[in-house]
């Protein structure tokens, strides 16, 4: 580190420069010059905020333990306590990361300091609004984070399901058509009519067309009935009846149906023609299961586009429902254990002109916080309705409810009642701006068991519904 005096290290300083050598000298003399060699502490965590601190050379750096972020400065900085900052205490040890120069001037000498060098006043009052504004902005970044992190949780634990459901049914498709080549190359071997294959593929037709009707019987009643189906199979000399047994429970085949089947193909042609037919209906299950998985992702992925707005930009004119249902989509991972979702919903509630991606934004941290008020257990009410020339979009939980203490402050930024590093408190301060800038209004009506948050939106002037 240099020697140099520090009246001439304060000179090259930005928010120093341009003062006179009087007024340097002066925050030279009462500043202490302090030297610390690399991983120093130079200001411990938690203890009273109490010095300003001009980085000379050098540069500083310390971490918060309540959320983790990282902060740095380097040479030509100014931070620690800065005048008419509300910082009491240093949220995190700060030690230098490199042979470090500072002049440190304690919190008792800013009234003097003022009087002293009053243009200094103003750059550092533009300093600290830019440490909340970047704070702010950082900490608004760390929420949408969070937030998107959370999303796509969820989503990749709804899209593991279909996919997954989808990777099993291929084998079980592969194991079912080996059986039916086999069925089908026995069955030729045995020179049957053209009339009886007909009459089999007929037979498989109907099948496969009454399974979409059939009811859904509970497994001890469809153990019963495997079971019931299996031994009459075998009583007509069908080998591994077992096999055959669930599908031709799903064919909804009895005895009468096997004595017809008896009749059309005698001998060892019987056991081919049930397993042809047990392999189509495997197959027709298979291809059903594979075809509701795929549109359940084609559901998610559509979800996911209207909730993102992808490839559209700017404000146009959105019917809130859309926004709502896409965001229920991809909340739905948070919801389906112990929430009971109720719409309520105005089908001519004109459209409104917004940008979809922003409200998204608000029924996300909305719809957020009556889960968490919840604990994941409740009655989640969505209801829309038209007030005047506004859409209302009402939020309703069953939780506990906002506090009377606290309900003035909602909506105030990094004001929060979760645990620590657990909310920014910045999730209803995103709401307010946003419907604020949609020129709508928030308001919160709460008591215990019933919390309404209601956004009023204006309707876009020409629309006709």
């Amino acid at each position: 580190m240099s020697d140099t005096p520090l009246i001439e290290a304060l000179r090259v300083i930005p928010v120093f420069e341009g003062l006179s050598d009087e007024q340097l000298a002066w925050f030279a003399s009462n500043a202490e010059d302090s030297r610390f060699g690399a991983g120093d502490i130079v200001v411990e965590g938690g203890t009273p905020a109490d010095r300003m601190i001009v980085i000379i050379e050098g540069e500083i750096q310390g971490r918060r333990q309540a959320d983790g972020v990282l902060y740095s400065a380097c040479a030509g900085s100014v931070t620690g306590m800065l005048p008419y900052s509300r910082m009491t205490h240093y949220p995190s040890t700060v030690r230098a990361t490199t042979p470090t120069r500072l002049a440190v001037l304690h919190t008792s000498r800013f009234e003097e300091m003022f009087r002293r060098i009053p243009d200094i006043q103003g750059r550092l009052v533009g300093l600290l609004t830019d440490r909340i504004r970047e704070t702010t902005r950082n900490a608004q970044q760390r929420d949408k984070l969070a937030a998107l992190g959370k999303l796509s949780a969820g989503l990749a634990h709804e899209l593991n399901n279909p996919a997954s459901a989808v990777r099993r049914s291929t084998a079980g498709l592969r194991n079912a058509l080996t059986t039916l080549r086999e069925a089908n190359f026995g069955l030729c071997r045995e020179e049957l009519s053209d009339e009886v294959l007909q009459h089999l593929t007929e037979i498989e037709t109907d099948v496969a067309e009454a399974m979409t009707g059939s009811p859904v019987m509970d497994a001890l009643d469809r153990s019963d009935r495997e079971e019931q189906i299996a031994q009459a199979m075998e009583k007509r000399g069908i080998a591994k009846a077992w096999e055959l047994a669930p599908a031709l429970v799903d064919a909804e085949a009895d005895e009468e149906c096997l004595d017809k089947m008896k009749e059309q193909f005698p001998g060892k042609t019987l056991d081919l023609a049930l397993r042809r037919l047990a392999a189509t209906i495997e197959v027709e299950k298979i291809l059903r299961q594979i075809e509701s998985a795929a549109g359940r992702i084609s559901e998610l992925v559509k979800a996911i586009k209207e909730y993102t707005y992808m490839d559209q930009a700017g404000e146009k004119e959105i019917d809130v429902h859309d926004g709502l249902e896409s965001t229920l989509t991809m909340l739905h991972h948070d919801l389906k254990n112990g929430i009971n979702v109720r719409r309520e919903y105005d089908r001519s509630l004109p459209p409104v002109c917004a940008r979809g991606s922003e409200l998204n934004q608000v029924w996300t941290n909305l719809i957020d916080n009556a889960i968490d008020a919840m604990k994941g257990k409740g009655e989640l009410k969505v209801r829309t309705a038209r007030e005047n020339g506004f859409a209302l979009v009402d939020i309703v939980d069953n939780g506990p409810g906002v506090a009377p203490e606290i309900r003035d402050r909602i909506f105030d930024p990094f004001f929060t009642t979760k645990p620590v590093g657990e909310g920014t408190g910045l999730g209803l301060d995103t709401v307010y701006r946003i419907v604020r800038q949609h020129h709508g209004d928030i308001r919160v009506d709460s008591h215990p068991g019933e919390t309404h948050f209601q956004v009023r939106l204006p309707i876009a002037q020409g629309a006709k519904r």
